[in-house]
């Protein structure tokens, strides 16, 4: 079997970066079989692979639940994490050149998350997000501390219209001066969703300004419904 590594390795990174680019977001072909998703989906119900649970619902985030994994990470969550990682860093810094920010995002994970550590951000965020018949998931942005990375990526682990109907990804973009702007995406699975975390570099006629956007999940009709979450900056 291909590794997690050369399958990230070998997407199309030049066609993602554009979108991403034009659009706050980008979807992947394939990237985890269905084998692997199976697996992660079993990871939900033992509690010892997680750091913590929340329950949309008592924090009127949505309807749902969700589990941040604990340290150390299961070994094909860190890979995913690890590898992704650096394509993103290489397009996050030329964000942040376009947007003028000071700063650059260091080409490894690890010693990214020396940053995090050195401001007090120190438990890992990757998560398993779980959904039944009506549950759905506020427009958000997934900010734990003073470091943020630009980029996450969302996989989505079950199949639309077999497992589950409804449930489809959103993204919200805040257009200045003008109304917001809906997109719903419905990812097959394995597939992922890379997108921005709060704003994204957009073209005006004075140079480049921020776009803000938002996340969120939109009402299952019915089944079940497992996506894993990875972001790349840690939590206090």
């Amino acid at each position: 079997m291909i590794s997690i590594k050369n399958r990230i390795s070998k997407l199309n990174w030049q066609s993602i970066e554009q979108s991403l680019c034009e659009h706050g977001y980008a979807k992947t072909p394939r990237i985890l079989t269905a084998k692997e998703c199976a697996s992660l989906i079993r990871l939900y119900a033992g509690a010892k692979h997680f750091r913590k649970r929340i329950d949309m619902a008592q924090h009127r985030f949505g309807v749902g639940d969700y589990q941040y994994f604990a340290d150390p990470l299961p070994p094909l969550v860190q890979q995913i994490r690890t590898h992704a990682y650096l394509p993103l860093a290489k397009i996050a810094n030329r964000w942040m050149t376009a947007l003028r920010q000071p700063g650059t995002f260091p080409p490894t994970l690890s010693r990214f998350l020396s940053i995090c550590q050195e401001n007090g951000q120190v438990k890992p965020t990757p998560l398993l997000l779980h959904y039944e018949q009506d549950g759905y998931n506020c427009l958000h942005q997934d900010l734990y501390g003073t470091i943020a990375f630009p980029l996450q990526m969302a996989f989505f682990l079950s199949r639309p219209e077999k497992d589950y109907s409804g449930g489809e990804f959103l993204l919200v973009e805040q257009r200045p001066r003008a109304q917001s702007r809906g997109i719903a995406l419905t990812p097959q699975q394995g597939e992922a969703i890379i997108f921005t975390t709060r704003y994204r570099p957009a073209v005006g006629t004075r140079g480049y300004y921020r776009m803000t956007m938002r996340h969120g999940v939109s009402t299952l009709t019915s089944g079940s419904r497992y996506t894993l979450g990875i972001i790349f900056h840690n939590a206090k």
